[in-house]
């Protein structure tokens, strides 16, 4: 193993990224962002077919994004880990051009692609092999281990499907670390701080917020939470719907049904933003946008100011801030005692989320990591820590971003663990037969927050089978519930009579 590359991959939403330690210089751990064709250091999160039948991904597929929007895939990390019935997959399914339908029996959510349907694990298996393939011919040498970030308010069926993208494509996901965490990793690491940080982490897909204890090169999460549907695209579709109300009530025409439009308004909505980041105001100019019925050209010709883009979307900065101050009240910390708040995710560029946080924590914000590339270095900074011949030691002490439990008999959640519990962390419960004879437990284990089991993800329904017959009452159970450094969780039971494990089979509703 200790020759071995593992490298760290930031899996994002609407970009990827990877890096990896080469080696120490000046006594510390020297990280490398890992280039892209062109000398990027992220890659696209789009995968496509295109219409001769070949397979894009990054640059490629949104390269011809405008062009063929019903066969390109983006955003698809917000459905991972998702029921087909959710609503989320519904409210996805409003704003992607791509068909999203479900599978079967078993509810998985399918993409639909140039006559293909895919699964999200094979469409996340597919851009995390680009972004190894990328690390292979940069690296000189194949690579077949990473460490790979996640949200850190994804759920335990997220964090498994992740797992299962990478196996798809024999890479090996060594660790699955927390992106806020990765990101405190690599503003702390080798600098003997002993800070409170708040992460907060507004990507294209996805918000998180981490308050985090530094202390040497121990990083322990006080408390964490998030959004795992509200981020950049979401400011993006304020502007998109506030073009089309303008259009249409200047022309009566709808262009929501017309694919190549919306993918223009959409390109060109990304950019303004990110212009009106640097400038007041930018034109909203698209040219033959549509036709009359009497067949002549219409154009889209509006300008766009700052404040009108941040009275567009003031309401997402305040749910963003509503977390935050839930997720400051769980750490038991004040906004005094708060050292550093650091920015991560491209979305925190825009300057009114910079004001509205140093007007909620009385500091601005530091500039102490890369917005784009603090995930990837901190993944890659934790997995040469993994390594054999490192003396880069890192302990990670991190927490369940939602309560795990099991449904009562009255529908209730029994919470086996809290919400903010520090992981990896292990509980055991006992239970007995309820019926004379009974050979089997069924359970059904949820996560959420939710006081109503059935208003929560349901992870799976555990069966344990081999249980000794007798009286009702007369034969005890007990049930280990494990959650390991990863937030996955494993159960076993056994009869502590006998001390015999019972044999368990697991039923997932999978993603």
């Amino acid at each position: 193993m200790s020759n071995e590359v593992i490298i760290g991959i930031d899996l994002g939403t609407t970009n990827s990224c990877a890096a990896y330690v080469e080696g120490y210089k000046d006594g510390a751990p020297s990280v490398k962002l890992i280039p892209y064709k062109g000398g990027d250091y992220t890659v696209p999160s789009i995968y496509a077919i295109d219409d001769k039948g070949n397979e894009l991904i990054g640059y490629e597929a949104k390269r011809q994004w405008q062009l063929n929007p019903k066969n390109t895939i983006y955003g698809a990390k917000r459905l991972v880990g998702r029921t087909a019935t959710s609503d989320i997959v519904e409210t996805m399914k409003k704003v992607v051009q791509y068909g999203v339908k479900p599978s079967g029996d078993n509810k998985e959510v399918m993409i639909e692609v140039a006559k293909k349907e895919l699964t999200l694990q094979e469409v996340s298996a597919r851009i995390l092999n680009k972004i190894r393939d990328v690390a292979s011919n940069y690296l000189r040498v194949p690579v077949n281990k990473a460490v790979v970030t996640v949200p850190a308010y994804f759920s335990d069926r997220q964090r498994q499907s992740v797992k299962d993208a990478g196996k798809l494509i024999g890479l090996e996901v060594v660790r699955i670390i927390n992106e806020p965490t990765a990101a405190a990793l690599a503003y702390g690491v080798g600098k003997n701080l002993n800070e409170k940080v708040v992460i907060y982490d507004l990507g294209g897909g996805t918000f998180d917020i981490s308050i985090i204890e530094i202390r040497n090169q121990v990083f322990e999460v006080k408390s964490t939470g998030g959004d795992i549907f509200l981020g950049g695209i979401d400011f993006d579709n304020a502007m998109i719907h506030y073009v089309l109300r303008e259009f249409q009530a200047k022309t009566g025409i709808d262009l929501s049904t017309d694919p190549v439009a919306m993918q223009r308004i959409k390109d060109l909505a990304e950019r303004t933003k990110i212009d009106l980041s640097a400038r007041e105001e930018a034109p909203f100019n698209i040219p033959f946008i549509t036709m009359t019925p009497q067949g002549q050209p219409l154009n889209i010709e509006m300008k766009f100011t700052r404040k009108l883009l941040e009275s567009l979307t003031s309401d997402l900065i305040d749910r963003t801030l509503k977390i935050v101050a839930k997720v400051l009240v769980e750490s038991g910390l004040s906004t005094k005692e708060i050292d550093e708040v650091m920015l991560v995710g491209g979305q925190t560029r825009m300057p009114i989320v910079q004001d509205r946080l140093t007007k909620f924590f009385g500091k601005a914000p530091s500039k102490g990591v890369h917005p784009d590339e603090a995930v990837a270095i901190g993944a890659a900074l934790y997995a040469f820590s993994l390594k054999d011949d490192t003396n880069l030691k890192v302990q990670l002490l991190d927490v369940i971003p939602m309560a795990i439990g099991l449904e009562k008999a009255d529908g209730q959640m029994h919470v086996v663990f809290g919400r903010n519990s520090p992981i990896p962390n292990a509980k055991q419960l006992t239970g007995t037969t309820s019926v004379a004879n009974q050979t089997e437990l069924i359970m059904r284990i949820y996560q959420g927050d939710h006081e109503a089991a059935n208003m929560n993800e349901q992870l799976g329904e555990f069966t344990f089978g081999g249980i000794r017959p007798g009286p009702a009452g007369s034969v005890k159970v007990e049930i280990t519930f494990d959650v390991n450094v990863e937030g996955i969780l494993k159960m076993e039971a056994r009869d502590p009579d006998t001390g015999k494990t019972l044999n368990t089979t697991v039923r997932v509703t999978q993603s």
